[in-house]
């Protein structure tokens, strides 16, 4: 443009100029240079201040823009050029972001990298729709399953509608219904899911089922009153049929509100029906039964022909009973019995494994009601293990026949994994070491020689396998108990001698209580011995207080013998004078030193660190200790030690506590309680050491440093009612 023109006065030359150079290509970055066919916008360098000079020019330029200017079209008035982008980018006088397009670019669905959520939109939609179909078929479904009562037909429908990963609402559904109908209907909906489980409807939906409901109990309260203890009763009935596993109440509990309704199902599920005496047969009885049998019905048949068939071996016969049951989704309880029989009865093997043999070529059981009947032993072989030793030897080994027979398929079980670092023992190695085992004992019981029991033990369990450690402890005490109260004496002492691993010690206590009954017939004092020996085993340390509460909850009946047993021993260490009684319950002298009076062994206690202080060994004093034989009276040795301490200043002695500690001759117990009773005599103390309350404070202190003492100890914390350390 000519500058000579009269419309432009030198004031809009001098800007005219200003804007041709902010628009000149070559000063800008060629990634901000538009290439879109329409005219090119001409953003403003965002680095550049905007001074109030610089905006004095856009107004001018602006006003004479609207009477003509040539500026005109240089510049747009769109809202778009100075309106911010999504994004933060594009705002006014910026350049916008790197990648901006025109708005007149279509973004190509051919572009590798084009992504739609069109796709996604269109997924989540359709799985909404099959979520809602499902619903609606499954409300039909349990409608019908009321109305008619047809198991089969039920299962059937399940399984063409084939939608198993929303089974969890079949499950909610049809639980919510029958809460709020009759008995009858509620006793439908528990033999229902009992026979669907597993085959049908998986164990994970049938779990998801019941999360959902109890996530759900404040609205089914709305309309059911009861919901609470209905849907209560509903789970610890799913638990009683193996439905649902005891866990269920424990996890789902651990993600509620303590306060909200939800928890309040599981709390009285575990504490009003599940913890209740004979709970199975009161709860398989809830509703009254129906004309339809049973799951427990089920099983008492599915038992008595199974028994029959060990006497008869008539494989027609037992094929005929199991078609008569006509429970075909409940086959695999059929199969889990038959092989639980097969381990617990070696002679029975054989035909047991024929019988499902012949069901599975003959297709009465399917394959799938095969497998699911292994996966429950192998679920629950923790347990059986408790009454068959070597249960796990035993069905690895019936798999392996089965699936070498062709019946069962081994690769749609789960792996049958050990405990780690224990091996496997054998059945013809458990009954060798049980006859070696007895005849150690009795050499022992007419010898006395501990280190002879030790010096073979090593030799026929040189592994220290923890189950034959269990069989050894439980054939000591069975053959002590069924002599004198000298037998009795050296069981205890030398099951404290030995040092087995305590979890080995409570595997052998189990397995006695587990045999109490049978052992009642020869020996009628049975729970008595059995609770004279527990309690014996805590008062030497063999067993801790936390380990004898082990053993009780593994019988929480409370008329079971095991109870009775736990109960009892429990009873003897509360008395008073409890340690020196229950060491002394046989009449002591049974192989070692240990019926000392206590007058003795504070006697001992004192000349033992009197030859420690005039330069004894640290290890020897040790062996003193141990030698002593009184682990529940190590408190003396602790209080003994503190108060020399004080009154010779001798940190000798301090370093004698802390090797008893580190090698756990001393426990924590027997160091708090040796603490309490130093600080019960500080007043008569302070007599004859003046300053006795500071030194012991002092040592408190380092006590707690060293890990001795709990750091909740309190030196104002009282002793008062303990005897001879209980």
């Amino acid at each position: 443009m000519d500058f000579s023109d009269k419309y432009i006065s030198n004031e809009h030359q001098e800007q005219y100029r200003s804007v041709s150079e902010s628009l000149n290509p070559s000063s800008l970055s060629p990634l901000l240079i538009s290439t879109s066919p329409k005219s090119p916008r001409s953003p403003r360098s965002p680095k550049s201040p905007r001074s109030p000079k610089g905006q004095q020019l856009q107004q001018q330029s602006r006003q004479s823009a609207s009477v003509g200017s040539p500026l005109k079209n240089q510049r747009s008035n769109s809202r778009k050029d100075g309106h911010p982008k999504k994004g933060g980018c594009g705002g006014k006088g910026t350049w916008g972001g790197l990648l901006d397009t025109e708005d007149g670019y279509a973004v190509d669905p051919n572009d590798p990298n084009y992504v739609s959520d069109k796709e996604d939109k269109k997924l989540i939609i359709g799985t909404s729709e099959k979520f809602q179909d499902f619903k609606k078929k499954a409300t039909v479904i349990v409608e019908e399953y009321f109305a008619n009562d047809d198991i089969v037909s039920t299962a059937n429908e399940l399984r063409e509608v084939d939608m198993r990963s929303y089974h969890f609402y079949c499950v909610k559904k049809l639980v919510s219904i029958a809460m709020d109908r009759r008995d009858k209907e509620k006793e439908m909906a528990s033999i229902l899911l009992s026979s669907l489980y597993g085959d049908v409807i998986d164990p994970q939906q049938v779990y998801k089922g019941f999360q959902k409901l109890v996530e759900s109990a404040d609205d089914l309260i709305v309309d059911i009153p009861d919901a609470v203890d209905v849907l209560a009763l509903f789970i610890a009935r799913a638990v009683v049929d193996d439905i649902l596993p005891p866990s269920f109440l424990t996890k789902t509990m651990a993600y509620l509100n303590k306060n909200s309704k939800s928890a309040d199902v599981i709390k009285r599920a575990e504490k009003g029906y599940l913890s209740a005496p004979l709970r199975g047969e009161t709860i398989e009885r809830c509703w009254g039964g129906s004309k339809n049998k049973t799951v427990e019905d089920l099983k008492i048949k599915i038992n008595d022909f199974l028994t029959e068939y060990i006497v008869s071996g008539d494989v027609k016969e037992a094929c005929r009973c199991i078609k008569d049951l006509n429970v075909p989704h409940f086959h695999h309880e059929i199969v889990k019995r038959a092989v639980i029989m097969a381990m617990e009865k070696k002679q029975a093997e054989s035909r047991l494994l024929d019988l499902l043999k012949w069901a599975s070529e003959e297709g009465l059981i399917n394959s799938s009601q095969i497998s699911k009947g292994f996966g429950r032993i192998i679920d629950s072989v923790d347990d059986l293990s408790l009454d068959i030793p070597n249960a796990k030897v035993l069905l690895q080994s019936l798999i392996s026949k089965a699936a070498s027979e062709g019946w069962l398929c081994a690769s749609s079980l789960k792996s049958l994994s050990l405990h780690p670092g224990k091996e496997v023992v054998e059945d013809n190695t458990v009954k060798l070491f049980k006859k070696k085992a007895e005849s150690i004992i009795r050499e022992y019981f007419l010898t006395g020689d501990i280190s002879e029991v030790s010096l073979c033990l090593e030799f026929e369990n040189s592994s220290s396998l923890a189950e034959l450690n269990a069989i050894f402890v439980k054939k000591l005490i069975t053959l002590a108990m069924d002599r004198k109260n000298r037998e009795k004496e050296m069981a205890s002492v030398l099951l404290s001698s030995l040092c087995f691993p305590s979890d080995d010690v409570v595997s052998g206590f189990v397995m006695l209580i587990e045999s109490a009954e049978d052992t009642a017939l020869d020996i009628p004092i049975v729970v008595e011995d059995l609770a004279m020996f527990l309690a014996r085993s805590e008062v030497d340390e063999v067993l801790t207080p936390q380990e004898l509460e082990e053993i009780g909850s593994q019988f929480p009946g409370v008329d079971s013998v095991g109870h009775k047993v736990v109960q009892m021993a429990i009873s003897l260490l509360k008395a008073r004078l409890s340690g020196e009684r229950i060491l002394r319950c046989w009449g002591g002298g049974g192989s070692c030193k240990n019926g000392w009076t206590i007058e003795d062994a504070k006697d001992k206690i004192g000349k033992l660190l009197e030859e420690f202080e005039s330069g004894g060994d640290t290890r020897e004093a040790c062996r003193c200790i141990k030698e002593l034989g009184m682990p529940f009276f190590h408190h003396e040795v602790v209080k003994k030690t503190l108060v020399t301490l004080m009154e010779k200043k001798n940190e000798k002695l301090w370093g004698l506590l802390r090797q008893c500690f580190d090698i756990q001759l001393i426990t924590m117990d027997q160091m708090t309680k040796g603490f309490l009773r130093v600080k019960e005599s500080l007043d008569d103390l302070a007599l004859d050491v003046p300053d006795a309350k500071k030194q012991f404070n002092n040592c408190v202190e380092k006590a707690k440093v060293e890990g001795w003492l709990d750091t909740s100890f309190s030196l104002n914390e009282s002793g008062d009612g303990l005897e001879n350390g209980f």
